[in-house]
């Protein structure tokens, strides 16, 4: 079962990253859900969902669920982080992405992200990211 949950998230991010808007909707063992809502900022030329934004969504996803799985370590850090963007995401629709740990070791966590435009089965892209653990006393 999860460390943390979705109350306890909420509040980290919002003390210490206010920047993101990014909400958390769940966390279950080695998973996390959470919800980006677009506008306008979030739109590159052409209308859709930006590469970066999309980017941020998966690496909070995985953040988030790291935490939920071994409790607030803030520096804990992306190591690595491949996306696969597969179809234009909805700019009129939250941006959606689930996260599920596959690995968590004393000094490194992979996970696999999937993003999706939020009433959509269609997944927008496939992520898979790797995060440092710091060591924990």
């Amino acid at each position: 079962m999860p460390q943390l949950n979705v109350q306890q998230l909420q509040e980290f991010l919002r003390s210490d990253f206010p920047q993101s808007s990014v909400v958390v909707e769940s966390v279950s063992e080695r998973g996390a859900c959470v919800r980006q809502a677009i506008d306008q900022s979030h739109l590159r030329p052409g209308g859709t969902v930006s590469g970066p934004v999309m980017m941020a969504v998966a690496d909070v996803a995985m953040y988030v669920a790291l935490l939920a799985e071994i409790g607030i370590v803030p520096l804990a850090v992306t190591t690595n982080l491949s996306i696969n963007f597969l179809r234009k995401p909805r700019a009129d629709k939250d941006l959606l992405a689930h996260c599920q740990l596959i690995k968590v070791g004393k000094t490194l966590a992979v996970g696999e992200v999937s993003l999706y435009s939020d009433g959509s089965d269609e997944l927008v892209a496939h992520v898979v990211t790797t995060y440092a653990i710091p060591p924990r006393s």
